[in-house]
């Protein structure tokens, strides 16, 4: 979809960047020519997806580790990327929690960690990560539907999104006259993560699910990396403060039952 040079030479920490959607972020980007920094609580994982990103691309990416929730572990990261690789032109912040669960069985902790690491994690990458930004930075949060469409057994999770979503729109404000961006990305269910395969394992569930999606099936990544390429690169530089959904319409709700008899073109 995108040109190989499309962000040749940019720069790219994606938080989170180890698996699934924002590890395929980080080979999107790689594959249009960013050199990108991916980062993860497990060090392992991290110099893998590092390294998939490599030998697939053969372009620069380096592994780092740190808890999203630990300032200093953050700070020490974006420290070592400028290090490494330059300033930062495109900071993505996509580290998250989830455990399906009713409201009443979440203790206060439980819900304290998904809050942590979605909201508290988005704000210590997105705030700490500002020095080290190039003129003209986009800045990407990884939010998801829960943010706007309430869910059983979502309850931290919805509380959590829609507080990045509010911050998305905060910081942007704030930081466009310095001339940075800061958008949200909301994906659907996306196929072959982990997300999609806790919430809606194969087999009826997964069925329903899918129903009622409008476009009546999952995301791919790649659909996910195309939308922040877009919103990184010189296509998408008057855009900042939106939540760009890209769920195939699940916002909507159920509410294209009644137009089954429209046929598939």
């Amino acid at each position: 979809m995108f040109d190989k040079n499309t962000l040749q030479d940019k720069v790219a920490f994606i938080a989170g960047g180890t698996s699934g959607i924002n590890l395929g972020i980080a080979k999107g980007m790689a594959e249009v020519g960013a050199k990108v920094a991916v980062l993860g609580r497990n060090s392992d994982k991290a110099n893998a997806a590092a390294q998939e990103i490599s030998d697939a691309f053969g372009g620069t990416a380096i592994a780092l580790s740190a808890d999203v929730r630990d300032p200093d572990q953050v700070s020490a990261a974006l420290e070592e990327t400028v290090a490494q690789l330059g300033k930062i032109d495109i900071l993505i912040s996509g580290a998250a929690g989830n455990f399906p669960a009713p409201a009443l069985a979440i203790n206060p902790k439980g819900f304290k960690t998904v809050v942590d690491i979605d909201l508290i994690g988005t704000y210590n990458v997105f705030h700490l990560g500002f020095n080290h930004l190039n003129p003209g930075a986009s800045l990407i949060a990884i939010t998801a539907p829960q943010a706007v469409v309430p869910m059983p057994f979502q309850a931290h999770v919805c509380a959590a999104k829609a507080g990045i979503n509010m911050l998305v729109k905060c910081l942007a404000a704030e930081w466009g006259p310095a001339g940075i961006r800061v958008n949200g990305i909301s994906p659907g269910a996306i196929n072959d993560t982990e997300g999609a395969d806790r919430l809606a394992p194969e087999g009826p569930m997964r069925d329903a699910m899918i129903s009622k999606v409008p476009m009546r099936r999952f995301g791919e990544k790649q659909e996910i990396a195309d939308a922040a390429i877009y919103l990184s690169s010189s296509v998408g530089s008057y855009v900042s403060g939106t939540i760009l959904t890209v769920d195939g319409g699940t916002e909507l709700g159920d509410s294209s039952a009644d137009c089954l008899a429209i046929p598939k073109r």
